[in-house]
């Protein structure tokens, strides 16, 4: 095998097993499941759009003092419009479609983010996906199918439209963020994203639910607080620190753990009913994401279409070359 090829191969497989980076992306959609419990609690004090401004106006200082050191360079109104859309824009639309739909048509539409990633990647030209990854897509969504299964009725067709336009605007967002993370601090990125996500949600919070009232109860507070200090901050910074060093569609597959965990987490915090076809859809879900994330060995590695051409032309380059001073010892023998 040529040299390019060698040194492709080990770079992909270098990626798939950048383990940092992947320990974060599980920890980030794990996180993102067990907020699930906390965001229901809290729903009972504030509407869906002042939980998401709360949530990023109280989580964004946080992130700020920890990568305060590269603020300056993550300070712009571009970046503050992509968290305004990328953020604000798909939290707002994602509460709003749910309030108006199904648990298991929203599950469902949710499950559809990954491959929209990939699937925005690949029109790039930022990578080739692999058929293991297409199919360990293919196996997820049909286990987030199985673990949604059980839900309740109640869906329409407006609650179904705006939950897929914040899956189009998340799959967009995931697909471009590793472009905005390049040379930038995770930490101050993202807290300057979620300063933007809360500015475009605060006129949708006036403008829809007026002004808040105090919380009628301490447990919907202290839900609120666990969620915006720790459920916020912890589970994006994972989410955009393990973007920065992997491809977008490796990222998106780790998005698929947020339903499984949710759905655990309804089991054993709000003793909601498990049946043995959700419990199958979670083992479906964890399988498709192996598959989905699998290193590649042998095989030919996914790389940038771009690159898999230019590896071509310079691989072509090194036989020609190889051929030419091959006819030159002859001609000197």
């Amino acid at each position: 095998m040529d040299s390019v090829a060698d040194s492709a191969i080990l770079s992909c497989v270098k990626i798939y097993t950048n383990r940092s980076a992947i320990l974060a992306l599980a920890a980030a959609g794990t996180l993102w499941g067990l907020t699930v419990p906390l965001t229901k609690v809290a729903l009972a004090w504030l509407g869906p759009s002042w939980l998401t401004v709360v949530r990023f106006a109280v989580a964004a200082p946080v992130l700020a003092s920890l990568g305060r050191g590269g603020l300056r360079d993550s300070l712009s109104i571009r970046m503050l419009a992509s968290g305004a859309i990328g953020f604000g824009a798909v939290i707002v639309l994602q509460n709003a479609g749910i309030e108006r739909t199904s648990v298991s048509h929203a599950a469902m539409i949710v499950g559809a983010v990954p491959v929209l990633v990939a699937l925005i990647a690949a029109g790039l030209g930022e990578m080739a996906t692999r058929p293991l990854t297409w199919a360990g897509y293919a196996v997820a969504l049909a286990g987030i199918a199985l673990v949604a299964g059980a839900a309740g009725g109640g869906a329409t067709a407006q609650g179904d439209l705006l939950v897929g336009g914040s899956v189009l605007l998340s799959a967009a967002f995931i697909a471009l963020q590793p472009r905005l993370l390049a040379g930038r601090d995770a930490a101050a990125l993202t807290a300057v994203q979620f300063a933007g996500g809360a500015l475009v949600a605060l006129p949708a919070a006036l403008l829809s639910e007026g002004i808040p009232h105090g919380p009628g109860a301490p447990l919907p507070a202290l839900a609120l607080a666990a969620l915006a200090l720790a459920g916020t901050p912890l589970p994006f910074w994972l989410f955009a620190f393990g973007q920065a060093r992997v491809p977008a569609d490796l990222a998106g597959a780790f998005v698929n753990l947020e339903p499984v965990v949710g759905g655990v987490a309804g089991w054993l915090v709000l003793g909601e009913p498990a049946a043995i076809g959700q419990i199958l859809g979670v083992a479906a879900v964890l399988a498709g994401i192996a598959m989905s994330t699998l290193p590649p060995s042998a095989e030919r590695p996914r790389v940038p279409v771009g690159d898999a051409a230019q590896a071509s032309r310079l691989r072509d380059s090194q036989v020609a070359g190889s051929n030419s001073r091959t006819r030159g010892w002859a001609a000197v023998k």
